[in-house]
């Protein structure tokens, strides 16, 4: 993922809400299972980490994104933006801006 593309996904997961909450149980397969299955739909989802969550939040970034297969977007605070592009081309929702090819002068 390139920064440009990176940079647009922080601005569009500036508009949504936390579909999900870490909390003390850290990350369970189940919490992993809908995780995942919320990328899928969505492509893009925020997860906030609760203050009774024990974990350091970019080490739950890091597994939850190793385990979902997805890109982390970012770590802000306590909040977490995964990325994952829909298999199906008819469920994709988030174009992503093109790699730009550096020319030699």
């Amino acid at each position: 993922m390139t920064t440009k593309q990176r940079a647009y996904l922080k601005g569009l997961a500036m508009n949504i809400e936390p579909l999900f909450q870490c909390g003390k149980n850290s990350i369970t397969p189940e919490f992993v299972a809908a995780v995942s299955e919320a990328i899928e739909k969505h492509e893009i989802i925020k997860v906030s980490i609760l203050n009774n969550c024990l974990d350091d939040p970019k080490e739950v970034a890091r597994m939850l994104s190793e385990r979902t297969r997805s890109q982390l977007v970012q770590v802000i605070g306590k909040k977490i933006v995964l990325y994952k592009e829909a298999k199906d081309p008819k469920n994709r929702k988030i174009e992503l801006p093109k790699a730009s090819k550096k020319k030699d002068i």
